[in-house]
């Protein structure tokens, strides 16, 4: 009778590590997944600037260093990194260079009227907000299974399996953190 108890205990703990194992192993790949979405959707961003960019030159003759900021922005964070620190930081340059773009577009009212341009930047926008959710989306899982890997007794699982951490897509500029300040005067 003992040893069917002891049998029976060995079987439950394999059953439990082999769940928690799997579970880690769903939520890694969520993660995984997760990450490959946003470099869809920055791939799309990054296909639409050379269009936008080209659009732009013709009317700001004066502004060739504004242009070649975003270019070069955008040649650097279409070399997607794995590492999610990196990426976030290059997105964050390029997005500070088409913030730039657009404020000096305001400047070239027969930019503005461009449909070509028009366009452009309603395609940007809503890439943008598409990446947005997917950097969400990419945080949500990498909390979920970083939680999962530091709870007991996950936690002694990941060590015998040497599961890989995950870093959040943040934001880099702390002025970016802070709260929009609306001046009507």
């Amino acid at each position: 009778m003992p040893i069917l108890i002891v049998l029976a205990l060995i079987v439950l703990v394999i059953f439990a590590i082999i769940g928690i194992y799997n579970g880690l192993v769903v939520l890694k790949n969520q993660v995984k997944n997760a990450y490959s979405q946003i470099e869809v959707q920055l791939k799309r961003r990054h296909d639409l600037i050379p269009n936008l960019v080209e659009t732009v030159k013709g009317y700001m003759t004066h502004e060739r260093e504004t242009l070649e900021k975003v270019i070069n922005a955008r040649n650097i964070a279409s070399k997607i990194s794995p590492d999610a620190k990196l990426q976030s930081a290059n997105e964050n340059v390029l997005s500070g260079a088409l913030k730039s773009l657009f404020a000096l577009s305001e400047n070239y009212p027969d930019l503005k009227a461009n449909q070509n341009f028009l366009a452009l930047q309603e395609e940007l926008t809503s890439t943008e907000n598409r990446i947005a959710f997917a950097r969400q989306f990419y945080n949500d899982s990498v909390m979920k299974y970083n939680t999962k890997k530091e709870v007991f007794p996950n936690n002694m699982i990941v060590s015998m399996f040497n599961f890989e951490s995950f870093s959040m897509f943040e934001i880099e500029n702390s002025e970016e953190r802070e709260n929009v300040k609306v001046n009507f005067n």
